[in-house]
């Protein structure tokens, strides 16, 4: 009977999620820059609601709580290494708002002189990591209301993809923060109310160690997963904050560098006071009942069987706002590469502006379907993103890194950088003892990447396109884009711009 009742509290959420997104956005004027990026003005409080909202998603969350569950205070490392991530993201690249950038790859390619080649080697990388994070949300939303509406694993993870999907069609940028906004408070509510139950419910926190290990139960977890997994753990969360499309988006959206700056800072610190949630959470869990057959059912067991039913109704809608709030920011990152980057690989020239919105709105669809395919051949979140972060996503931040503070890389250096880091990934990913001695491939392939592409850029022509140019390129291509489509200039006009 409970199990009708949580199904039902899921579909009048979604349903009030999606009708506050139309609502929220239904005066905005409804091109590109608008739907893909609110305008680009989005206040200080949306943007530390979305970031927040975006931070806590599916691993933070469900993935987390598995993994404290199973490893007692290691749980708290995955919050550790996103509060680094983003205040490293306010410290290093918060000033790149100034120069309008509309998707990753334009920053990424700016930097190289707005090479094509990088641009459009870069582009694919995002969409396959935006695809990525997706299937993760998919994935950990999938497991959790399946278990608590009591219905197939696949049937659960369509209706989660289908829950965030719709809203984010119908009202772009600008609707998701605003959701993100509103889930944000509901999440960090649900999630403290929860773990202060689960200390109530284990007799404090002498009862949440007294059925783990030793190893489990000592600093960070360490003694049971080891120090320099633990480390490549945190590093691997921060890694995935430094380079993923979708907080980049928050940067290029921002009113301005100082609203973007001090809204990652708070972001940072509050998350850091987040990251000891999951753990307690994942460890009372295992308190209650030591012998779950999967550690990422330990969030939702806990919301079910233990917690009262209006309690759990209310941690249904916590947890399911960590993975919708997160998955929408993804879906709308990863079509503003499609549509700003990969769109001109495949036809030569910029949508026009009256097709930008009804292309993104197709581009979503398509982008959020291909990663509930991919979210049915996993069922293990924490393994899923780590690997994805490491082989993906590690050469973007030693691009970005390179780029943004080192005069000499080049382009040549930056393909070198991005190639480096997925093949170290994906060497380490192959050999068992060196996966276990790593914890993740992140640490690696992000110090391969950067020696390799120092190396490479040395050995290379120096880059001829100065930093003005390079700007000049790109801001044509969107002025194109978000202004008059019979601007569109041929591949000669661009090049006689610098190139």
């Amino acid at each position: 009977m409970n199990s009708h009742i949580f199904l039902g509290t899921f579909v009048v959420y979604v349903a009030a999620m999606i009708g506050f997104g139309w609502w929220i956005s239904r005066h905005k004027r409804g091109n590109g820059d608008d739907f893909l990026l609110g305008g680009r003005s989005v206040p200080l409080f949306l943007t530390i609601g979305t970031t927040v909202a975006t931070m806590v998603g599916t691993g933070s969350s469900m993935g987390a709580v598995g993994f404290g569950y199973a490893n007692g205070w290691a749980g708290a490392l995955y919050g550790i290494g996103g509060a680094v991530g983003v205040l490293l993201l306010a410290l290093l690249f918060a000033p790149v708002r100034k120069l309008r950038f509309m998707t990753m790859s334009e920053e990424l390619s700016y930097y190289v002189g707005a090479n094509r080649l990088v641009r459009y080697l870069v582009a694919v990388l995002i969409y396959v990591a935006c695809i990525g994070w997706l299937g993760a949300h998919i994935l950990g939303g999938g497991l959790y209301l399946s278990w608590m509406a009591d219905i197939d694993l696949t049937t659960a993870r369509i209706l989660v993809a289908l829950g965030f999907g719709i809203y984010c069609v119908i009202g772009g940028y600008f609707a998701v923060v605003w959701t993100d906004t509103i889930q944000a408070v509901i999440l960090f509510a649900g999630f403290l109310l929860m773990a202060v139950l689960a200390l109530v419910e284990v007799g404090g926190f002498s009862g949440l160690t007294a059925s783990m290990d030793a190893g489990a139960a000592s600093f960070l977890g360490i003694g049971a997963i080891g120090g320099l997994p633990a480390l490549s753990l945190a590093a691997v969360i921060a890694v995935g904050v430094l380079a993923t499309p979708s907080f980049r988006q928050r940067i290029y959206s921002g009113e301005s560098v100082a609203s973007v700056r001090r809204s990652f800072v708070i972001t940072g610190v509050l998350y850091l006071g987040f990251s000891i949630i999951p753990a307690i959470i994942g460890m009372a869990t295992h308190a209650l009942n030591p012998g779950l057959d999967n550690s990422n059912f330990a969030f939702p067991f806990l919301a079910t069987e233990i917690l009262p039913l209006g309690l759990g109704l209310l941690l249904l809608v916590a947890g399911l706002s960590a993975t919708m709030s997160s998955a929408s920011s993804d879906a709308i990152a990863g079509v503003s590469t499609l549509m700003r980057d990969l769109y001109v690989l495949a036809t030569g020239h910029t949508p026009s502006a009256r097709n930008v919105v009804r292309f993104s709105r197709i581009a979503l669809v398509a982008t959020i379907g291909l990663a509930l395919a991919f979210a049915l051949t996993s069922d293990n979140v924490i393994t899923y993103i780590t690997r994805m972060i490491s082989t993906i996503m590690a050469g973007l931040l030693a691009c970005a890194l390179l780029g943004r503070f080192w005069p000499r890389y080049n382009w040549q250096g930056a393909v070198a950088t991005l190639v480096s880091a997925s093949a170290t990934s994906l060497g380490i990913i192959a050999n068992a003892d060196w996966n276990a001695y790593w914890g993740n491939p992140s640490i690696p392939a992000v110090l391969a990447s950067l020696t390799v592409g120092m190396v490479v850029s040395l050995l290379t022509p120096a880059p001829r396109t100065t930093p003005e140019q390079a700007l000049a390129i790109l801001d044509e291509e969107r002025r194109r884009m978000e202004q008059a489509p019979e601007a569109a200039l041929s591949e000669g006009q661009i090049a006689a711009t610098g190139r």
